[in-house]
């Protein structure tokens, strides 16, 4: 019964325990489950946050990609309309040059019709007047009774009487002029010996070449989308063109000084190879002001090579500047310094200031340094800027009328002008004036050389006179008395030219034996 009791007693107390631990363990439960509960809808309240602040993110790249897309396909339409017009306008521009060329074939194809018209007609008059000539040539014969060597000696001899007496009147007259005008005549002797002293003229174009070490260089140059290029060209102001010459580009331009800086440019970002826009602007900056430096070097060595003080600084910059601008092929900074000792020598012959004529040569042709940037001529141009300078009215009213033959009323004015002619008209010293020099020798030349029984004929003294060399056998003393006249004649009326020219007639009989 104890033992029964014991059991009893020790099932309570394990019921006890068990349900003891039974409810703890619940409750525990209890609190886990609401610790869990809380933790999850924290998660929850977390996890919402985050995808909130993800979308949100998501939104704002999404908006910021799209914005700059938009910016980008903007620039590019702009790019694209800017290219587009810029090739609309090229092919007006062609097309307007196809028409003007076909034109032109048109008005040469009329002219070269018109003119074989006339060519066959004046052949036609030629033959007729030749027939004409010979038949009234027979007709003077039959009613004279002359043979023909006894009339061609009869116009021989009042030839002869004529020229005789013209020969005496131009040696009276000439020497009447000599007495008159001894001491002009031998300025002016001095004056044209001053012609021959002849400098060199550089030649330049309105183009200059880069070469490239490689053709990938091109791209490089051009850019993204041209973006270099359209850098280049607008922080110098010129043209650049890049064709199918390998190894080259063009620079182009009219200012001298912008397309030489632009050439030293280029050169530097090809040796650097850094090329972007940046870039671009920084060593077309820094060039611009070593030309800047230069071009003041320039214009100092002038004046000191000259001999001329107290010159303003902007001067000296604006006579640096002469150096990259021409004229017709001459160097204008050459073409003044040639100007200034030309005048100084023609001042010091008739007894004027030297140091006065050499400035007014320097300076006469000063505007032409800035004539691309002011309007008006040269001449006007340079005059205001000498006067605003504090230069003398000497040098101002040379700049401003030695062009100008009635306003040239001041000694040293007419002394720059004969100078500045000289420089400008002598042989060579333009290449214009060259190519009708030439042109002229060869004319004077060819009237020589169609007359019957000259063998040969040579200009000479830079085409002041002609010596013509006849054929002893064919052409006797009197023939060639008739010739020269005839060929002085004939230059009268078919050429221009300054002065006189001299026709000087060769007739020698050589008779060579030899004694063996």
């Amino acid at each position: 019964m104890q033992h029964v009791l014991i059991v009893l007693a020790y099932l309570v107390v394990v019921g006890c325990i068990t349900a003891g631990a039974v409810l703890f363990a619940k409750s525990k439960i209890r609190l886990i489950r609401d610790d869990a509960e809380r933790t999850l809808l924290v998660a929850r309240s977390d996890a919402d946050k985050i995808v909130k602040d993800a979308h949100l993110k998501t939104k704002e790249d999404e908006i910021r990609r799209r914005e700059s897309f938009e910016k980008e396909s903007n620039e590019l339409r702009t790019e694209i309309k800017t290219a587009e017009r810029r090739l609309e306008k090229r092919e007006d521009v062609l097309e307007k040059k196809a028409e003007s060329v076909q034109k032109r074939e048109k008005e040469l194809e009329q002219l070269e019709k018109t003119l074989q018209d006339k060519v066959r007609a004046a052949e036609q008059k030629q033959f007729e007047l030749e027939q004409t000539i010979e038949e009234e040539r027979r007709i003077l014969l039959n009613l004279s009774g002359l043979s023909r060597e006894e009339a061609t000696r009869m116009i021989l001899e009042k030839l002869e009487k004529e020229l005789t007496q013209e020969s005496a009147a131009l040696i009276q007259k000439y020497k009447d002029r000599v007495k008159e005008t001894s001491e002009q005549d031998a300025r002016n002797i001095i004056t044209i010996a001053t012609q021959r002293w002849a400098a060199e003229h550089t030649a330049s174009t309105t183009t200059s070449t880069v070469d490239l070490p490689n053709e990938d260089m091109k791209g490089r140059i051009i850019g993204r989308e041209g973006r270099n290029i359209r850098v280049f060209e607008r922080a110098t102001g010129v043209d650049v063109i890049v064709d199918d010459t390998p190894g080259v580009i063009v620079v182009s331009a009219f200012d001298g000084v912008r397309r030489e800086m632009a050439r030293r440019s280029l050169e530097k970002l090809v040796n650097d190879g850094r090329i972007h826009p940046a870039r671009i602007e920084e060593v077309v900056e820094g060039t611009k002001k070593e030309m800047e430096a230069q071009i003041m070097e320039e214009g100092k060595q002038v004046c000191f090579e000259c001999d001329i003080h107290g010159l303003h600084p902007k001067l000296t910059m604006l006579l640096g500047r002469l150096k990259y601008r021409t004229s017709y092929g001459q160097n204008n900074l050459q073409h003044v310094q040639e100007v200034a000792h030309l005048a100084s020598a023609m001042a010091g012959e008739l007894k004027m200031d030297t140091q006065v004529a050499k400035r007014c040569g320097l300076l006469h042709d000063i505007g032409k340094a800035v004539d691309q940037q002011m309007e008006g001529g040269h001449p006007a141009i340079g005059a205001e800027l000498l006067k605003r300078f504090g230069e003398g009215a000497e040098v101002v009213h040379a700049a401003a009328y030695h062009h100008e033959e009635l306003n040239a009323e001041h000694p040293y004015t007419v002394l720059t002008m004969a100078a500045d002619a000289i420089s400008a008209a002598r042989p060579g010293a333009r290449r214009e004036t060259f190519e009708r020099y030439i042109k002229r020798l060869e004319r004077l030349e060819a009237i020589a050389n169609g007359y019957p029984g000259v063998e040969s004929s040579y200009a000479i003294q830079a085409g002041r006179e002609i010596r013509v060399i006849v054929n002893s056998t064919k052409i006797d003393d009197k023939q060639a008395l008739v010739i020269a006249r005839d060929i002085a004649k004939d230059i009268e009326n078919e050429l221009t030219y300054p002065g006189e020219i001299r026709v000087t007639v060769l007739r020698e009989m050589r008779v060579v034996e030899y004694a063996r």
